[in-house]
């Protein structure tokens, strides 16, 4: 399904409710199927955590969790001590294309019993669980943090806990610290000094106890930019959210700063408003520790005529689609320009979308933004449509993380149509 967005102007005040973050539920689904006293508040809809759901429910032999990226590498860790269970964990095209080498090695040195079904070091595995018994294993220090979370995350169940080094300068220290609050939350010791995470052994069963997911930093992404992108006072009211939040993508509070975006707490609630005209020329940003953001930061860069230095991003060449070549390819053919490494990204600043500027604004898109069945490319380049109509294609696709994003986008003003 492609749609046609259009709209010049938000509605002045306008109030969303955005579901759990995916990631924080995806951690507590895990830790829950290793707890069952756990209940679980405000969790996510999105297509990856009822992936993640429907598999940790599934009593069948094979388990297709198509474009899950999160789900496939928690599950290989998971049914790696699943005891007596003998599964195949399988996914897309594009899952099959994504490296699972550095997991399995990890998990094979602790003792797990796993081998490749077609091509060594990708999906699909063949998953034999076992007791596993050694608790030492090393990493390096620069891999996704997915890795580190899954190892992480079955490590109370171990007989001997797990003592993990991790060789080198450290990524995405949020998502780690992350999974480490979780577990302290459902009272498993912890500990991260310098290089080295200790998780102790808990086998007891636990305390039953309800805990509240927050909402979604990343999908707040898109309205942070729509905010930036619209006239003074524009008022966006965003649910359920903290201050001190587990996950990295809150940096988006100090940079949207840059962009006259003000960010209020109140009553579990962030308020996001235009508070000024932005006299910015460029923004320089490392995004190591909260590269989903990457793209939404880029293309309000793009559309405010901005240049950017976007580094840290070398995990974003093995997502649902190589992202700096997706985001280089259709800003260019908005006609920005873009250069990328393999782990940056470098934009040039435009007036496409100053008043009388360019053709964009005259009228209907002559191209489509592909999507790559990247559900972050589709909602990230949807602001534009603030600045000229735009076109998505596959729109669907952004069910991955928020289902209901185009109906919420109707809601604040967007005009939507197939």
């Amino acid at each position: 399904m492609n749609l046609l967005l259009k709209t010049s102007t938000l509605n002045r005040k306008s109030q969303i409710t955005i579901t759990g973050s995916k990631s924080e539920t995806n951690r507590l689904l895990l830790l829950q199927a290793l707890y069952p006293s756990i209940a679980l508040e405000n969790v996510s809809d999105s297509d990856d955590s009822v992936l993640m759901t429907s598999a940790l429910n599934s009593n069948s032999d094979i388990i297709d969790i198509h474009h899950a990226g999160t789900a496939m590498r928690f599950l290989t860790a998971y049914f790696s001590v699943q005891e007596g269970r003998e599964i195949t964990l399988t996914g897309s095209k594009r899952m099959k294309e994504r490296p699972i080498q550095i997991l399995v090695e990890a998990l094979k040195q602790l003792g797990a019993d796993i081998r490749y079904v077609e091509n060594e070091g990708f999906p699909p595995i063949k998953i034999k669980g076992k007791k596993l018994t050694n608790n030492k294993v090393s990493l390096q220090a620069n891999v996704s943090s997915q890795y580190i979370s899954a190892l992480l995350l079955i490590a109370p169940k171990l007989e001997n806990g797990l003592e993990l080094t991790l060789e080198g300068e450290i990524t995405s220290v949020p998502y780690i610290k992350m999974t480490l609050s979780l577990l302290e939350e459902i009272g498993v010791e912890t500990s991260f000094i310098e290089n080295a995470i200790t998780v102790k052994p808990n086998n007891k069963t636990l305390k039953t106890n309800t805990l509240t997911v927050e909402s979604d930093w990343s999908s707040a992404s898109y309205y942070f930019s729509m905010v930036a992108l619209s006239d003074a006072g524009t008022e966006i009211t965003l649910s359920s959210y903290k201050e001190n939040s587990l996950q990295g993508d809150s940096a988006l509070v100090e940079i949207y700063k840059h962009f006259g975006v003000e960010t209020t707490f109140e009553n579990h609630s962030i308020i996001l408003k235009k508070s000024q005209s932005v006299n910015q020329k460029s923004l320089n940003a490392n995004l190591q520790s909260s590269p989903d953001i990457a793209q939404t930061i880029a293309v309000t860069c793009f559309a405010l005529g901005i240049a950017c230095d976007l580094t840290g991003l070398h995990t974003l060449k093995i997502k649902e689609t190589d992202r700096l070549v997706a985001l280089k390819t259709e800003i260019e053919k908005l006609g920005g320009s873009v250069d990328i490494t393999d782990k940056s990204l470098h934009l040039k600043p435009n007036t496409l979308f100053q008043p009388g500027a360019g053709s964009l604004a005259s009228g209907c898109p002559n191209e489509a933004i592909a999507t790559y069945n990247d559900h972050r490319m589709a909602m990230a380049f949807a602001p534009l449509a603030l600045k000229t109509p735009i076109a998505i294609e596959d729109a669907e696709v952004v069910s991955k993380s928020y289902p209901t994003f185009w109906s919420d986008l109707e809601r604040i003003g967007f005009k939507i149509s197939k």
